[in-house]
């Protein structure tokens, strides 16, 4: 059994369009949580020409951190890893937002999470 979501960017909160980025990955059976994301700067600025990519690379770069347990991502990467997955989808009125969770189940949650990827952001 796994749970993800998707990570999106969300430039204007208020109009609620985003752009998918990202998926991030739980499996509590395989301990396993860890997020794939990229830029496609051409896209961004097409969507939103405004936006400081790399200020929303860097809070990419936590969200993976957070993901792994770096210490260096603050007190949230210490946390068990089901509550810093809790953490990274809670609803937020931020420029990074993630889709509601969604089940499933997979045997390699790598790959589930290299599929869902391609799928959901690279398509």
């Amino acid at each position: 059994m796994f749970e993800y979501a998707v990570i999106r960017i969300v430039p204007r909160v208020e109009r609620e369009e985003f752009l998918n980025v990202g998926v991030v990955l739980y499996c509590a059976d395989q301990k396993f949580l860890q997020a794939m994301f990229s830029l496609n700067e051409e896209r961004i600025r097409s969507f939103a020409p405004q936006l400081d990519i790399a200020e929303v690379d860097a809070y990419l770069c936590a969200f993976r951190q957070i993901c792994v347990g770096d210490i260096h991502a603050g007190p949230i990467s210490q946390l068990p890893i089901a509550e810093r997955f809790r953490w990274l989808t809670a609803a937020r009125s931020t420029i990074l937002q993630t889709s509601g969770v969604h089940p499933g189940l997979c045997t390699n949650a790598h790959e589930t999470l290299s599929a869902l990827y391609t799928r959901l952001v690279l398509d």
